[in-house]
């Protein structure tokens, strides 16, 4: 009886414990299969992304500008690396162990049987290593990825920018989820603000492997494979050559170069000195070089051309004609006597030259100081900051690159905020009318102004891109800028014009630039500098009748507009106008006579 009780209990046992396997077996079957399925695929499958080359930047004639080349990237998949094999990889990579095993508990979000990167652009050393040792060094592989080239005898670095590995903020911030850890991330410049367009979509090889890590073969025979498409490419306005011999006449000073073609907008050359080889930043940035350049005294990461607020010393005169012709304070023939210096208060105010009673055409050909004292109180400080900001200062030019100042444009909220309501006094308006004072432009500001006088008010948007070419349709859509009317009296910029052409072409500063082939006009300037030389300046445009290039030099340092501003900006316009040899600076004489900008 006792035997036939026990019998009964473990048939009992048994049965409810298969009955209970039958159970799971259905749920699992009609319930679960899906998911399981996927779990299942997930954990078998190998997802390699196949990052796209990046496109390609062109002039404006067609010459590859910033291109692409192959290059090695070595990769781990996490759930196969053997870190008993840690100390030897690190030696291979030239990484630190310490660096290797933080990257690796880093990753997140990723598959076990997805490849990470590790080190990009590695050397064939490397890669043959890692390939004759590959059933030892388990998990740890190569891709063959794009990195950005340089074909070209200039840098280029302030105005293609570079990229490097997106940051966990960054990667944390996104819009979608684009960007994985270990991508790469347009930074800066061109890169930057056009990464959306440059980026490419990115494909994914799939790749069957057993439970161990092993691959098995391409799933569904590779016919589940997705395509990369590579980035859009961009069509820039800029001048392969013109911009080459920029970047020549400012090597090894410190300033900018900016040239613009005045009818559009288009960005021509684009310099700011010291720069860097972008090359250093194609692969993965070495820290070490990204430290010494945010140490270097002569900050070579530093924009001059958009970042810069300098005193634009006499460049600044044709703005304070402008203003008092269109306030009604001057006529286009009325004068303002000029004995050689000027008085105000207790202070007595310099000039070159002594002038006698000058319109305002002779004042910029001579660049009369005492003429712009005078004009500085009469405009007044609210007429002073309406004008300017008028001409686009103050503001933001829209440049299609990041990091642009708005500059500092005084105005009397300005004054009152920083000295005190009737606290200051309009002795700073004597300053301020010759372009010196509380007043900050930068090159891309004053390049934009300078092309608006030469197209009688037409102010564009300064731009380097003017089309984007599709990568998949070829096709080439054009990008829209701003334009709008700064709706002077066409007599106003006339005169102001002559005043320009005389600077060159008359008894002006900048003489030693004047072409018998084509007609140059502009305006030098030079900005105090307490704490050294003074810094050169000079703005102009050519040809005088039909403008096709308006330009901004800026030399820090360089002392008068004529010594270092007016022939640099003037052999630049002589090369993009093509009358004038290979090396046009040679057939410019290098004044510097000490009397004035």
């Amino acid at each position: 009886m006792e035997l036939e009780k026990r019998k009964y209990i473990i048939y009992t046992v048994c049965f409810t414990i298969l009955a209970l396997f039958v159970v799971r077996l259905a749920y699992l079957q009609l319930f679960s299969s899906d998911e399981l399925t996927k779990e299942s695929n997930k954990n078998s499958i190998k997802t390699i992304t196949i990052t796209p080359p990046r496109g390609i930047m062109y002039d404006r004639n067609g010459k590859v500008l910033v291109d692409n080349k192959p290059s090695y990237t070595v990769t781990i998949t996490p759930n196969s690396f053997d870190k008993n094999n840690l100390a030897e990889l690190s030696s291979v990579l030239e990484i630190s162990a310490d660096t290797l095993e933080i990257i690796l508990k880093s990753i997140k979000g990723t598959n076990r049987f997805n490849p990470a990167k590790i080190k990009r652009d590695a050397d064939f050393r490397i890669i043959s290593y890692i390939a004759e040792n590959r059933d030892r060094l388990n998990g740890v592989d190569y891709q063959v990825e794009a990195i950005r080239f340089y074909p070209n005898n200039f840098f280029g670095s302030h105005a293609f920018g570079y990229c490097n590995e997106i940051s966990p903020k960054k990667l944390e911030a996104q819009m979608g989820d684009y960007y994985k850890q270990g991508d790469m991330i347009g930074s800066n410049g061109l890169e930057s603000n056009y990464e959306n367009y440059l980026r490419g979509v990115k494909g994914y090889k799939f790749i069957t492997v057993d439970v161990k890590g092993r691959e098995l073969g391409g799933l569904n025979e590779g016919n589940s494979d997705i395509q990369p498409v590579n980035g859009s490419d961009l069509i820039l306005g800029m001048d392969k050559d013109l911009q080459e011999y920029a970047e020549k006449l400012i090597s090894g000073k410190q300033g900018a170069i900016i040239a613009v073609d005045p009818r559009n907008g288009e960005i021509l050359c684009f310099v700011s000195k010291p720069d860097f080889d972008l090359s250093a930043f194609a692969g993965k940035t070495d820290s070490k070089v990204f430290s010494s350049l945010l140490q270097d005294p002569q900050k070579p990461l530093f924009n001059r051309v958009v970042q810069t607020k300098y005193p634009p010393g006499s460049t600044w005169k044709m703005m304070m004609s402008l203003a008092a012709l269109d306030a009604g304070i001057i006529t286009t023939t009325s004068t303002i006597a000029c004995p050689g210096s000027f008085t105000y208060g207790n202070r007595s105010f310099a000039d070159h030259g002594a002038y006698g009673a000058i319109n305002v055409v002779r004042a910029l050909e001579v660049s009369a100081n005492v003429f712009y004292y005078k004009l500085g109180l009469q405009v007044g400080i609210d007429n002073y900051y309406k004008y300017g900001k008028m001409l686009g200062f103050g503001s933001k030019t829209g440049i299609d690159i990041p990091n642009e100042t708005n500059g500092l444009l005084p105005s009397r909220e300005y004054f009152d905020k920083r000295y005190g309501e009737n606290k200051w006094t309009q002795g700073f308006l004597v300053s301020l009318g010759i372009g010196q004072g509380e007043l900050g432009v930068s090159p891309v500001q004053m390049v934009a102004y300078t092309a608006a006088i030469a197209m009688n008010g037409l102010y564009c948007q300064p731009h380097f891109v003017s089309k984007v070419r599709n990568a998949m349709t070829n096709q080439e859509e054009p990008v829209r800028y701003e334009q709008k009317r700064i709706d002077l009296p066409l007599k106003y910029y006339e005169a102001v014009k002559k005043g320009m052409y005389l600077v060159v072409n008359g008894n002006g500063t900048a003489t030693a630039i004047k072409s018998p082939s084509v007609v140059l006009s502009g305006k030098t300037g030079t900005a105090q500098n307490s704490s050294g030389k003074n810094h050169s300046w000079f703005v102009g445009f050519a040809p005088y009748d039909d403008p096709k290039i308006a330009i901004c030099v800026l030399g820090e340092f360089e002392g008068w507009g004529s010594s270092f501003g007016a022939p640099t900006a003037g052999a630049l316009m002589l090369k993009y106008l093509g009358v004038a040899g290979d090396d046009p600076i040679n057939d410019i004489k290098m004044v510097n006579d000490g009397s004035y900008d």
